[in-house]
């Protein structure tokens, strides 16, 4: 499967199988993560894996995870992390890149996700002992899906033309 196909197929998935996400599996999806780059290659990301029941249920007081078998907690250390002259802090960004891959890796190896914004930091932070410097930037479901796939042509009329995404410098 070409990358493209992979983007395209790839939709966020919230209903999950009762099936476990295997060692080999999530550890392929891990290695994803660790070859994302991030700015001047600083890695501020730190990634909490949870597959425990009772780790689960942690993160269910912070977030609804749609019953995934399987959540990534992506974190990054915005002191770690690359500081362009004028403030912008590259924590955030490079803990979207991280995830990118690993749902792009999802993907590829048949496996639904969705990445969740809408969540109590406070609460993970608590429940998980997440050492101060850490900031929760998001969660990744992870599972095998139980809900149709969404077709790969949707782009085309869920998404604004191409045209209108794209400037070019030179008129063609």
């Amino acid at each position: 499967m070409d990358i493209l196909h992979i983007i395209k197929a790839r939709h966020s998935v919230r209903r999950y199988q009762d099936r476990v996400v295997d060692e080999e599996t999530l550890l392929r999806i891990l290695e994803a993560a660790h070859a994302a780059p991030t700015a001047a290659n600083r890695q501020p990301v730190r990634l909490l894996v949870i597959r425990e029941k009772e780790g689960l249920q942690k993160v269910g007081k912070a977030a609804n995870i749609y019953g995934a078998p399987a959540v990534v907690i992506v974190c990054a250390s915005r002191a770690k992390a690359w500081t362009r002259e004028d403030g912008m802090n590259s924590a955030v960004i490079d803990a979207a890149i991280v995830t990118d891959h690993m749902m792009l890796e999802a993907a590829s190896l048949g496996l639904g996700s969705v990445w969740i914004c809408w969540f109590r930091a406070d609460v993970l932070k608590k429940e998980f002992a997440l050492p101060e410097e850490l900031e929760p930037v998001n969660i990744l479901a992870l599972g095998w899906s139980a809900q149709e796939a969404a077709s790969p042509d949707r782009h085309a009329t869920q998404r604004i033309p191409l045209s209108e995404l794209v400037y070019r410098d030179i008129k063609d």
